[in-house]
């Protein structure tokens, strides 16, 4: 099998459906008379711009431009489970390991009202730039983040 080929074995199994880690994607390979070692496999991933995203079973492949940021939503799934603020900060909730992806997101979506963001492993605290800005900033981030 040409490495074009195995491409788009690849792409065609991850577009199929919930490929959590290379080894089930190596199995479903051999189905389809491709042995790839994982070497070859992580980068022909890399090669096709496949992400891993996380979500509420764990999380799974998908396909992305190579260089292109994915949309939200497919970025992250469902792991932000609640926006909260008090008077002076807004503080995200996240399934279990998403709160990095979350805060880099934000940061690089350099929005005026967002001053910066501080990641844990399931909460990212969001600083506005001016309390005046705070709840706009609260229903900007309500509206790409958890809106189906």
């Amino acid at each position: 099998m040409t490495k074009t080929e195995r491409l788009y074995c690849i792409r065609k199994i991850i577009a199929a459906g919930m490929v959590g880690s290379q080894e089930d994607l190596r199995r479903e390979l051999a189905r389809e008379g491709c042995k790839v070692t994982q070497a070859t496999l992580s980068r022909d991933l890399k090669d096709l711009g496949v992400s891993w995203v996380p979500g509420p079973d764990g999380g799974r492949y998908a396909l992305t431009a190579p260089g292109a940021v994915p949309p939200l939503r497919t970025l992250l799934g469902a792991s932000v489970t609640d926006i909260g603020a008090n008077e002076t900060l807004v503080l995200i909730r996240t399934l279990p390991g998403a709160a990095g992806t979350v805060a880099e997101y934000i940061d690089s979506q350099r929005l005026p009202e967002v001053l910066g963001t501080v990641a844990g492993d399931n909460t990212v605290l969001v600083i506005p730039s001016s309390i005046r800005r705070l709840a706009a900033m609260q229903r900007s981030l309500r509206d790409k983040l958890l809106s189906k």
